[in-house]
């Protein structure tokens, strides 16, 4: 009997070892499909236009390799610093936003236990499926009347199409908050402001920093809503990129793709410095919920 039982375990050993390799390779040959077209866009950045377009795949040697000759002609035409400047304002500013509002208007709805509040609990869950491009017209002719079409209205814009999905994670991340918490602080002197910033939001910053990731990843490559409020010469990164592209179909690939390098490295290394706090976040906000 000992003998069976000690077969059958090496078997599902070697069953899991087994399956544990072969899913080890399907993920890596997955992340390889994923980061090629990030490796194909670093390589391109440094080819001539005529190469970029004639090889593609191989890589920047001999006469092909210019150097940084596009970023230069890149920065040159796009007004690159400028657009960075428009763009890292509009992000921090709607991520600040995004965070302090969506997060207070979890903890209130979540705390008062009222049929409205219910209600308009559903109305921000329901808000994440409504695809952007039913209201974008609408959209931009409110924006336009309300004088919103500048990157301070942009920042108002965002933080409305971004509540639905930050409200859910940060709700479901409040109701596993003990109550006794915040009843403690009140005991203790705190009025509910203070007890939301010295004892709550210090407690939810696993899913603030997983909400200002998503968004802020969102709001950085975000082309479309930016593109129908702001004027061309007042263009975030992705809005000046797009206007290397000439007339004719004619596009100078080789300053566009060193644009993109210098558009994707900062939100890439925001995002590996930040990205342990995501499936934390997310597992504690959705999940819970």
């Amino acid at each position: 009997m000992g003998r069976k039982d000690k077969n059958t375990d090496d078997q599902q050993m070697e069953v899991s070892r087994f399956t544990g390799m072969m899913m080890t390779i399907f993920f890596s040959v997955l992340s390889l499909a994923f980061l090629f077209p990030i490796l194909l866009v670093f390589m391109n950045a440094f080819k001539s236009k005529l190469y970029i377009s004639d090889a593609p795949f191989r890589f920047p040697m001999a006469e092909a390799y210019v150097g940084l000759g596009n970023y230069f002609e890149g920065v040159r035409k796009t007004g690159f610093f400028m657009a960075f400047g428009r763009s890292l304002f509009i992000t921090v500013c709607s991520v600040a936003v995004i965070v302090l509002f969506t997060s207070m208007t979890a903890w209130y709805i979540t705390r008062v236990k009222t049929k409205f509040y219910s209600i308009l609990y559903y109305v921000f869950v329901f808000a994440m499926i409504v695809p952007f491009q039913m209201v974008m017209f609408t959209m931009s002719k409110t924006a336009n009347d309300l004088y919103l079409n500048s990157i301070y209205g942009l920042v108002l814009l965002y933080l409305g199409f971004g509540a639905g999905q930050a409200v859910f994670l940060f709700c479901g991340f409040v109701k596993a908050i003990p109550l006794e918490i915040e009843e403690a602080a009140m005991i203790d002197g705190c009025s509910p402001v203070q007890t939301y910033f010295h004892v709550v939001f210090p407690m939810l910053r696993p899913t603030a920093v997983t909400v200002a990731i998503l968004n802020a990843m969102w709001i950085w490559n975000d082309y479309l809503l930016p593109s129908l409020i702001l004027p061309q010469e007042k263009g975030t990164i992705p809005m000046v990129i797009q206007n290397l592209k000439g007339g004719y179909g004619s596009i100078d690939m080789g300053a566009m793709m060193a644009m993109l390098v210098l558009a994707i490295v900062p939100i890439i290394i925001f995002y590996l410095s930040c990205q342990k706090y995501i499936i934390k976040g997310v597992a504690a906000g959705a999940v819970k919920g």
